[in-house]
């Protein structure tokens, strides 16, 4: 989506949107890291975020691959920067390609700094040497297909402190096709309110949209600003300086301070702030609770859909996803996005063979096996086992194999009934409760449209012993509301399902809407889901050494285990699924993984 139209939503609504700014980590593992907070960011409500161009090399390589994962794994609308410096005009051309293969439609294009070991900024051989040039190349290459932001500057520029001859630039980009403007990060308002109405008297009538630079700690603000040549209003240096030595305090006066700014300029017909968060949470977020914004129980966030959409390109209309992935998003979309059948938009009869791949990275376990050790211990029977799905379920960890993120209030009105299983040996991947009729702006279970109302079934995905299986399965046969699929790591299939075809699991009732369906379960999708499931059990043992009790318990429970899940097709009844599976126990639940298993996995191990 475009930069302009979200931000003529938000004047056409009078609700105000804000958005994100983050720079390119120098190591990998600070790669990740940003990846897993943008993710937790984007709970904050951003209608996008932008990631910053790093001159030359690996660093500008890095910003087109987070631009790819940002807008496809993480479902966030992105806006890649772009500059003039080192650039010739193959490689601006190679960096807007990739842009436009991520599905990204925003570009925020700048001269940039010079590099390190020049004063003064020159243009690279072929490339360009203002940012309005840019602009005009890319208009001229990509048409409408790109919002293209520029660059506004209310206290003067690094190199140029003449106002009248920045504006005159910044009209000169305006009519080679910019569409909307960032500002540098200042603190003073009145500052800025005045520079805004001369922008709006050189027929400039493009959004603005505010740099804001939340404080986290007194000398990073005090280094920040000098380094911007920012002007600090006295009262600010006043209320922080008292309590300078003190990071909580600062972080207490400073979210007012800002917060306060904030409110002046939306005040004086601002409806966006662009937050540049220096790849830091806490204190872009006590501003947004300041100003009342963050999500809460009170103010959830709307999503379209019950699970993350990916913005990836021909992936935006995608509304169907099979229950599985629910807690691997990043899993499901980099599994898919080869998936040739994608362009329509939802589940079909056909599959691609790309999607059965497991190859691709993210589908494995994550983290070091030291770290994986640390956190999920070192089991030697299924209790140990059990008592590890128990801790996840009271929020005492914070993930499993099976689940990448804490388990969320939406569990609430089944948890007991979980732990109740998984003490008895029963482990539990994936659930969700029934849901009848709850409106769409419900603080839990909402999501869609406003005024429309959602449902889902009963649902329990759980890792099942050999020796309750047959009884738990009898037990499903009888009972005409629930359908079940049960599958083996080598791929025996048993099901009552009436059909191969996709059984709805959620859906949605919208005024002037189709119903919505977006999370089914069906047989094709799950024994592609069944691969990547045991996939991460076995790379789970592989975490501890080869003859290990861990080991083999792990290997045992994958090789000999059934992966099972159930749907109760009645959406009223949450209670069915786990009446049924009432006194269902593994007996041996203290007993150690045989030798005989410990043996064969371990021969297997060694052949790989």
């Amino acid at each position: 989506m475009h930069i302009r139209d979200m931000l003529a939503d938000a004047e056409k609504s009078g609700k105000p949107s804000f958005s994100f700014e983050y720079f390119p980590p120098k190591t990998a593992q600070g790669v990740q890291n940003l990846y897993e907070r943008m993710d937790r960011m984007y709970n904050f409500g951003p209608k996008f975020i932008d990631i910053t161009w790093g001159a030359g090399g690996r660093i500008a390589e890095l910003t087109c691959e987070m631009v790819l994962q940002a807008q496809a794994v993480y479902g966030l609308e992105t806006c890649m920067h772009l500059t003039c410096t080192d650039m010739g005009i193959d490689r601006v051309n190679e960096a807007l390609l990739k842009a436009y293969k991520a599905g990204c439609t925003n570009i925020l294009a700048l001269r940039g700094d010079p590099p390190r070991d020049q004063e003064t900024w020159t243009a690279a051989e072929g490339g360009f040497r203002y940012a309005r040039d840019l602009v005009k190349h890319i208009r001229k290459t990509y048409g409408a297909h790109f919002d293209i932001g520029v660059a506004g500057y209310p206290e003067g520029a690094d190199d140029n402190k003449d106002e009248e001859q920045l504006l005159d630039h910044l009209k000169e980009k305006v009519d080679e096709g910019a569409t909307f403007i960032v500002t540098q990060m200042f603190y003073d308002a009145d500052n800025f309110i005045r520079w805004v109405r001369k922008v709006r008297e050189r027929g400039i009538t493009i959004p603005i949209l505010p740099g804001i630079m939340p404080i986290a700690t007194y000398a990073s603000f005090l280094r920040r600003a000098k380094h911007m040549q920012c002007k600090v209003p006295q009262e600010w240096m006043d209320a922080l300086e008292p309590v300078k030595n003190d990071d909580v305090a600062v972080r207490e006066v400073a979210k007012t301070l800002v917060a306060n700014m904030c409110r002046k300029l939306l005040a004086n017909g601002i409806f966006h702030l662009h937050f540049y968060t220096m790849n830091l949470a806490q204190a872009t977020r006590m501003v947004l609770e300041e100003l009342e914004w963050a999500p809460s129980v009170d103010r959830p966030l709307q999503q379209a859909l019950p699970w993350k959409q990916s913005k990836g390109l021909g992936r935006r209309e995608e509304d169907v996803r099979p229950v599985f992935w629910r807690n691997r998003n990043k899993s499901y979309v980099i599994r898919t996005q080869d998936w040739d059948e994608f362009p329509n938009g939802r589940w079909g009869d056909s599959r691609s063979p790309a999607f059965g791949e497991l190859d691709a990275y993210g589908i494995g376990l994550t983290g070091t096996n030291e770290a994986n050790r640390k956190k999920w211990g070192e089991p030697t029977t299924i209790q140990d086992i059990a008592n590890l799905f128990v801790r996840y379920l009271h929020n005492e960890i914070d993930s499993l194999p099976w689940s990448e993120a804490p388990l969320t209030s939406e569990a609430d009105d089944i948890r007991e009934s979980l732990i109740a299983l998984n003490k008895r040996g029963l482990l539990t991947v994936n659930s969700q409760p029934a849901v009848d009729g709850a409106k769409s702006s419900h603080p839990v279970h909402g999501w869609g449209p406003s005024n429309g109302y959602v449902y889902q079934k009963s649902y329990l995905e759980l890792l099942v012993h050999p020796d309750v299986f047959n009884e738990m399965i009898g037990r499903l046969e009888n009972h005409p509301d629930l359908t079940y699929y049960a599958v083996t790591k080598d791929g025996e299939l048993r099901s009552n399902a009436p059909s191969d075809g996709p059984n709805a699991v959620t859906w949605g009732v919208f005024p002037g809407k189709e119903i919505v369906q977006p999370t089914i379960v069906e047989s094709i999708s799950f024994l592609a889901w069944k691969d990547e499931a045991f996939r991460l059990g076995v790379d789970w043992g592989h975490c501890y050494d080869a003859n290990s009790p861990s080991r083999a318990l792990i290997d045992q429970v994958m090789n000999e285990w059934y992966l099972v899940n159930i749907v109760n097709n009645d959406f009223h009844d949450n209670k069915t699924i786990f009446d049924l599976l009432k006194n269902l126990e593994v007996k041996d639940l203290t007993t150690p993984a045989s030798p005989k298993t410990e043996v064969a996995t371990n021969g297997a191990a060694a052949a790989n």
